[in-house]
């Protein structure tokens, strides 16, 4: 089974959040159950800087009249082969993948990322001589039109599948309608049956319309989808496609997050000997100027600064949190007025409470290998790997239960203890109230180190790997080509 993953950012080369994990882990996994994975990407400088022995496997006029190379070649990091798009001042700039310097989205983004979906359908149509997919898999909006490109191209004799993933609906790639006439779509793909929303272009109304099957990453956000509450306006589209909808639960690569073998960690632990954890948290708590104390439950929060992830909810139950003994530590970067407010709460608190404002992978790392409890109260979550880390590495997850957080926390309550299911804590209404009472069961559990363990080793040796996913996804593939 040939496969053409197509998407705007891929781990470890270029990741702005979990779309990236899940996009750099997937290949090799669906190589381990037989397919033939390749990856097309924009040319950003990072990926382009990895790409070896590569080569110009053609050189198109892009729809609005832009000539473009596509290089080939191989990428050295994840050992995958790629198709890259080679046009430097489309990617080649500062800021994020999506954002200038200043966090405004660039003016040309409908551009950007219409080419890479148009380049996976001219690949998908065989511009590759050599290779040719049986499924074009694309990711999220970034690659929302690749399936539409592919309906309205001439027929051949082999007919390629498509599936789209959504990661987060809420991310929809929405431009303004005199964007449409750049893309080189035909005028009925304007339509409510088609790319149109509510007057203007979405790129991921066209996953979700176009594509033969649209996944999610998690069972539970496949059903929040469909209702008016979380459906982000797409939820009456996506009950008529239910039938062509399913929920794949995202997985954790354990070459990348494990305990016993991350080089970030100063110290290494497993399961079945944790003082490297104890040593992992008086060392990070040191670092920071935290009391150095090993009967403090330390939270940590892994996470972009947004409402949508429940971060104020946190802010809310700070108090509580520091008053009963717990130290708090965050890293990320997002809501100018959540990063004010939580640097204040830092200076005022610099012994129980450290903040860092941005991204850094292996103080993530770092975190996950310290923290007794990582917080991810998110008002909605397709499906979270916070939580999966976590887990990997005995922090006792405290999630909000929706999407992918209800798929993979069992709360601590006293029936989930017995049946010993039990592996994280979690709250049902999203208010600083629910927050605070899960926080007090974690205190509560803490004071009791035989059952806290116990539930860690729980967690810890849960099968979170990537096999049954790519299980799925193959069997996916197989039924859609069959």
């Amino acid at each position: 089974m040939n496969v053409l993953q197509v998407s705007a950012e891929i781990f470890p080369l270029l990741k702005t959040g979990g779309l990236a994990d899940i996009t750099g882990a997937l290949p090799a996994a669906l190589r381990s159950v037989g397919c033939d994975v390749r990856v097309v990407l924009p040319g950003f400088p990072a990926i382009l800087a990895d790409l070896s022995d590569s080569w110009v496997l053609a050189e198109l006029t892009a729809p609005w009249g832009e000539r473009l190379q596509v290089r080939q070649g191989r990428l050295r990091t994840l050992a995958v082969d790629a198709y890259v798009i080679d046009l430097a001042h489309l990617y080649a700039r500062p800021g994020s993948p999506y954002e200038d310097a200043w966090r405004q989205p660039y003016a040309d983004n409908h551009r950007r990322f219409a080419l890479l979906s148009w380049v996976a359908a001219q690949l998908a149509h065989g511009l590759d001589a050599h290779w040719q997919p049986q499924v074009v898999h694309s990711h999220d909006w970034h690659a929302g039109l690749t399936s539409a490109y592919m309906t309205f191209m001439p027929l051949t004799s082999l007919r390629v599948a498509t599936v789209f993933t959504v990661h987060n609906l809420a991310y929809q790639g929405v431009f303004s309608p005199a964007c449409f006439y750049e893309l080189g779509l035909p005028y009925e793909a304007f339509a409510v049956n088609g790319v149109e929303f509510y007057g203007q272009v979405s790129f991921m109304k066209a996953g979700l319309y176009y594509a033969d099957h649209i996944t999610t990453v998690s069972p539970t956000y496949a059903k929040e989808i469909q209702t008016p509450q979380q459906g982000c306006g797409f939820d009456g589209l996506l009950r008529t496609r239910s039938s062509s909808l399913s929920g794949i639960l995202n997985a954790v690569d354990d070459t990348v997050w494990n305990p016993a073998t991350d080089p970030h960690l100063p110290s290494p632990y497993q399961v079945q000997d944790m003082a490297g954890k104890a040593y992992c948290k008086a060392v990070l708590q040191q670092e920071l100027g935290l009391t150095v104390k090993s009967d403090a439950p330390l939270f940590g929060v892994v996470s972009r600064l947004t409402d949508q992830k429940g971060l104020h909810l946190v802010l809310d139950a700070l108090d509580a949190l520091l008053a009963r003994g717990g130290q708090l530590v965050l890293l990320g970067t997002g809501d100018a007025h959540l990063e004010a407010l939580f640097k204040a709460q830092a200076a005022q608190h610099p012994n129980a409470v450290s903040v860092r404002i941005g991204y850094d992978e292996a103080y993530a790392h770092r975190i996950f290998g310290a923290a007794d409890v990582i917080l991810v109260p998110s008002q909605f979550e397709p499906c979270g790997l916070t939580q999966m880390y976590g887990l990997k590495y005995g922090s006792l997850p405290l999630v909000h239960r929706v999407g992918g957080l209800a798929d993979t926390v069992v709360d601590c309550s006293l029936e989930n203890m017995a049946e010993e299911r039990a592996n994280g804590f979690v709250f049902d209404d999203f208010n600083p109230q629910a927050l605070e009472r899960a926080m007090a069961r974690a205190f509560a559990l803490y004071a009791r180190q035989p059952e806290w363990e116990a539930v860690r080793g729980r967690g810890m040796q849960q099968d979170l790997g990537w096999y049954s996913a790519a299980q799925q996804y193959a069997a996916r593939y197989q039924h859609l080509c069959a």
